[in-house]
Formats: structure tokens, C-alpha cells, sequence
């Protein structure tokens, strides 16, 4: 049967190379990810320029995806690739809010909008461990500016209700997010009290030790 020889062998080059692909798609997406937690490692230091420098990198590799997109759409939305571009879109926020630049757009970055909603809500964690920095090294103002973000960014991620078919499951996203500015604010309130108990507290024992 040598017309099916001919489509086996058709199918079989097809396969050859769409497993590349995959492959190569498979490596950029590590590489990718492994840049974005650098990035955000860095910006926790302060270290902005070296945040700079892995998100610069990022993007390169996101705009490289641009090409299976075209060639290969069913392997540029699969979970692992959308699942990278998500850790690229946290990255990139939480950057910006942090060094106070302009909030990317979907656009900017090149990420679907669903995708972008989704690394929006997990960026909302990374901005509580910010916040809980600034906390334990007294600087109460950066807090509360941080929960501020927060606050604003679950005001838009709860309006996002649609089915999860279409945002990617974003309303699990939208409930953890949640709970992570609750459990911020409940935090940042107890923090801000005990300061004015003992704002009060020194100042009682300075009248005390006037009339000494």
C-alpha cells in the first residue's frame, strides 16, 4: 500500500517536527519562568537594575513566542506556556508598582488578557511580602500605599465575572487574592496600633518625667 506509506511518512515528518517545537517551546518557558522569579527576587533587595536587566530577558523570550503563535497556536496556548507568560505578567507588575513606573498593559507585554488578569491577582502576594518588609523595618507609609494597590487591584479582578472558560479559572485567582489583602490589612492594622500605643506610651512617661 504505497499511497498509505506516503501519508504515514507525511504524518510522521509532522510529528518530527511539532515535537521540536514543543521541545523548544518546553525550554524557553523554564527559562522564562527562571527569569521572572529572578526579577522578583531582585526587586525584593532593592536590587532594581538587576530586576531590569532578567525582565529585559523576559521579554525577549516572550516576544520569541510570537512565532509559534503563528506556527503552533495550540502549543502557545497550552498550560505551560500560558503558565509562563503568567509568571511574566506577575513579574513585570509587581516591578512597576514597586519602583512606581507606569502598570504595563496586556499589550506592552504581549500576554493575553486572560493571562494578564491572572499574573494582576498573583501579583497581589508578591505585594504583601513587600508590604509585611516594609512593616518590620518601619516604614508604615510604603504599607499602606501597597495595600492601597492591592485594594485597587481586586476592585477590577472582581468585576472580571466571567466563566472560567474564558478567564482561565482568574475567579480562584480573584478569591485568593482576597484573602491575602484581608489577612495584609488585619496585619497593617495591628501594626499601625501598637506604634500609637507606644507613640502614646513615650509620651505619657515624658509628661511623667516632667513633673518629676
Amino acid at each position: 500500500m504505497p499511497d498509505l506509506e506516503k501519508i504515514a511518512e507525511r504524518i510522521h515528518t509532522s510529528f518530527e517536527t511539532r515535537t521540536a517545537a514543543r521541545d523548544q517551546i518546553l525550554s524557553q518557558t523554564r527559562t522564562l519562568t527562571r527569569h521572572c522569579a529572578n526579577a522578583i527576587r531582585a526587586i525584593h533587595r532593592d536590587e532594581n537594575e538587576l530586576a531590569q536587566e532578567d525582565l529585559v530577558q523576559a521579554e525577549i523570550l516572550v516576544k520569541g513566542f510570537q512565532h509559534a503563535k503563528q506556527a503552533y497556536p495550540d502549543l502557545y496556548y497550552a498550560g505551560y506556556t500560558q503558565d509562563a507568560l503568567k509568571e511574566f505578567a506577575e513579574a513585570s507588575i509587581v516591578c512597576a508598582l514597586l519602583m512606581s513606573l507606569d502598570l504595563p498593559s496586556p499589550e506592552d507585554l504581549g500576554v493575553e488578557f486572560a493571562t494578564y488578569l491572572q499574573g494582576l491577582a498573583e501579583a497581589v502576594g508578591e505585594l504583601r511580602r513587600r508590604c509585611l518588609d516594609d512593616l518590620l523595618h518601619e516604614h508604615p507609609e510604603e504599607a499602606v500605599c501597597l495595600l492601597e494597590h492591592m485594594d485597587d487591584i481586586y476592585a477590577i479582578l472582581v468585576t472580571m465575572d466571567y466563566p472560567d472558560a474564558i478567564t482561565g479559572g482568574l475567579r480562584r485567582l480573584t478569591d485568593l487574592a482576597r484573602s491575602i489583602i484581608e489577612r495584609t490589612r488585619g496585619d497593617l492594622t495591628l501594626s499601625l496600633r501598637q506604634e500609637k500605643l507606644e507613640q502614646s506610651l513615650q509620651r505619657l512617661e515624658q509628661k511623667l518625667g516632667n513633673h518629676e
